[in-house]
């Protein structure tokens, strides 16, 4: 099932960005750089929503719904580790081998004359 949604996460992934692709700007005339005609429009001059633009919803929507879907099983999955569950027994501590406080360095001394 984590592979099938995998896959068709990806499908999904790669339609959306040439779907995306495939669509015009708005102001894909020279004249809208400028503030001329049909960039004053409040959804621009192609209307309606397109059938480009009802396909990219519904692939986002999907793509949404697949991600969520990938991270909350991801979340639940328990991934192989390296590491041991605890430290050996014969490790030393934090202070120094079998418990003993750390002794700090004592200081260097100062030659005569300087």
């Amino acid at each position: 099932m984590y592979t099938l949604v995998i896959i068709v996460h990806v499908i999904v992934s790669i339609a959306l960005i040439l779907i995306i692709l495939l669509q015009t700007g708005k102001g894909t005339d020279i004249g809208a750089v400028f503030g001329g005609g049909s960039s004053q429009t409040l959804f621009g001059s192609s209307g309606p929503t397109s059938f480009l633009g009802k396909l990219t919803a519904g692939a986002a929507v999907v793509f949404m719904i697949t991600s969520l879907f990938l991270a909350y099983a991801a979340g639940g999955r328990i991934s192989p580790t390296i590491m041991n569950e605890g430290a050996p027994a014969s490790a030393p501590g934090p202070g120094g081998p079998q418990g003993m406080p750390a002794v700090p360095p004592a200081p260097m001394p100062v030659p005569p004359g300087k």
